[in-house]
């Protein structure tokens, strides 16, 4: 039965059939720690009766988050240390991110932000901090792109959006606004025309980024309410997170970057997983992620490639971490043929 509103405890897993019963106390645990929020439309594309569900491996708690590893971190990615003022990160010079609240409407098992996200997470920004965050983007010309993050934004009401994007376009130096958000897969309802109309603002370049996982959370809805988005004039990209036992097989992940496509929406960054608190059950290595990006070269549209990129850990950057092609003077093809480049000539051929 699909549930009517969302689900934010374990004891609301069980009732929905999402959980059973006898795990409850492990997963209250859990939930007391890291939080909980599974939607409607996602809680109705999870099977029970599949214990390796990819959908719900991506959002129900699972007892090995208690398992913790001496390389995670509570900060992976360094947020921390690049926040000038409350809700700014400025890691790279031209960008900056603008974390407007640390709520989203699904809890995401694997989130890098998942010591700050949620009900006991950060709070929302105060006006006072907002307008220090505004004024901190203000004062530095160098800053050409504003990715209003959090959190998830699309929660916020079209009145709070509106209101960010009137305050960024009135900062003529910031050309570009972009949204990272799950909210058109994940509660798709709410991207009325009403919140679509608030994206938008004269002089700025908007972009959304939705983040999606698997090709089953495109589903109608969700297509329709990307179609919303796009149709407005506001052009989508693709973001993944590689995660074992949801994508990590060629099939599958072809199967997602052929979705957001035909959704009009280009593949971005397949990020490959953080290193958050309890999350090593859901990651994959780096050869892994490498052999997927190879074996998608050739045999699947350009359109559909993503870059396979890295947060370094610390805060030092992403950096695209693929497969290289080129070695010792060859290159080699989607095939795994080598070939000489540059070609040699006739003449060098008959030396």
């Amino acid at each position: 039965m699909t549930p009517v509103k969302t689900l934010r405890t374990p004891a609301s897993l069980a009732v929905a059939g999402l959980v059973a019963p006898d795990r409850l106390a492990a997963l209250e645990r859990i939930a007391t720690q890291y939080a909980v929020a599974i939607t409607p439309s996602m809680a109705d594309l999870m099977d029970p009766a599949d214990p390796d569900d990819p959908i719900a491996r991506q959002f129900v708690p699972s007892d090995a988050e208690m398992e913790l590893r001496p390389e995670e971190s509570a900060d992976p990615v360094g947020d921390f240390a690049h926040s000038p003022v409350e809700g700014v990160v400025h890691r790279y010079r031209d960008r900056c991110l603008l974390k407007l609240n640390h709520a989203c409407a699904v809890y995401c098992r694997f989130c890098f932000r998942r010591e700050m996200v949620g009900p006991e997470g950060l709070r929302p920004l105060s006006p006072a901090a907002l307008d220090a965050a505004m004024a901190y983007i203000a004062e530095r010309p160098h800053i050409w792109e504003v990715i209003v993050t959090g959190g998830d934004p699309f929660i916020l009401s079209p009145r709070r959006l509106r209101d960010v994007m009137r305050r960024l376009s009135q900062i003529d130096h910031v050309k570009v606004v972009r949204f990272h958000t799950r909210v058109p897969a994940v509660e798709p309802e709410t991207v009325t025309d009403e919140l679509v109309a608030a994206l938008q603002a004269p002089g700025k370049a908007v972009y959304v980024a939705l983040h999606a996982n698997h090709a089953r959370e495109l589903t109608p809805a969700a297509r329709a309410a990307c179609a919303r988005i796009v149709d407005a004039g506001i052009p989508m990209l693709g973001q993944t997170v590689l995660l074992a036992g949801v994508n990590d097989d060629p099939e599958t992940l072809t199967a997602l970057m052929r979705a957001l496509v035909e959704t009009r929406i280009k593949p971005y960054y397949l990020h490959h997983a953080d290193l958050a608190p309890g999350t090593s059950h859901l990651r994959t290595s780096i050869e892994q992620g490498q052999g997927l990006m190879r074996a998608m070269r050739g045999a699947v549209s350009g359109l559909c490639q993503p870059t396979y990129i890295l947060d370094i850990p610390g805060g030092h950057g992403k950096v695209p971490v693929g497969p290289g092609y080129l070695a010792e003077g060859c290159v080699e093809d989607p095939a795994g043929r080598r070939h000489v480049y540059p070609p040699r000539s006739s003449a060098d051929k008959s030396a």
